[in-house]
């Protein structure tokens, strides 16, 4: 979070104990009967001028708005469950946050929170790399990619379920880059019990109980 420090020294004011300034000097000035001598009002000095001291944000907000960077030292978890339980996951998501949060719901609900950070971070490696949509909707959706995704459209979502709210928390973890993820760079993954070909021109990254990840 940026912090920023205000610096402002004020101007020292001359106190009066009593003005007369003659109609005759001044057009619509005031008029005080006084036997007590005048005295000038010295000009006010000048104030000096605010200066705003601010870090530079590390990582920008999105897009959208409506999504609130939160940062870990503010939050100060020691530990990505514990990352997790404070994430606030009631707010409503942006589209694209949907989309993030769902691929992570349907493609690692069962694995550890580790293991579900990683597939998230596959899809924002994925839209942050030329060679794929510029966006999490157009990662998740892109054709014959993940699984999950049946005629370009998503599986309901049961809302209600302590999985969709982890999903949603890993999803905003993993967006603002809150926890490292040991995927790393990685840009495919796939199950364990499987053993595709492309994955011997690949990089393997990580390996989480049942995926294993590349570059």
């Amino acid at each position: 979070m940026s912090r920023k420090t205000y610096s402002l020294s004020a101007a020292a004011i001359v106190g009066v104990a009593s003005l007369s300034f003659s109609s005759a000097d001044m057009s619509g000035a005031f008029a005080q009967e006084s036997d007590a001598e005048l005295v000038s009002v010295p000009e006010p000095v000048e104030a000096e001028e605010t200066v705003f001291v601010a870090q530079e944000v590390v990582q920008p907000l999105p897009e959208e708005a409506e999504e609130v960077s939160v940062e870990t030292d503010e939050i100060g978890a020691n530990s990505l469950r514990e990352l997790v339980g404070l994430v606030d996951t009631d707010r409503q998501l942006s589209e694209q946050m949907r989309c993030l949060a769902g691929a992570v719901y349907f493609e690692s609900r069962g694995e550890p929170l580790d293991g579900q950070l990683a597939v998230a971070q596959v899809v924002i490696n994925r839209a942050e790399d030329r060679r794929f949509p510029a966006s999490y909707c157009g990662v998740v959706y892109q054709r014959a990619q993940f699984s999950f995704v049946k005629n370009g459209r998503m599986p309901n979502i049961r809302t209600a379920s302590k999985a969709w709210d982890r999903a949603k928390a890993i999803a905003q973890i993993a967006h603002e880059g809150m926890w490292d993820s040991e995927a790393d760079d990685s840009l495919y993954f796939h199950a364990t019990y499987v053993s595709p070909s492309w994955s011997r021109k690949k990089s393997r990254r990580a390996s989480i109980n049942t995926h294993i990840f590349y570059r």
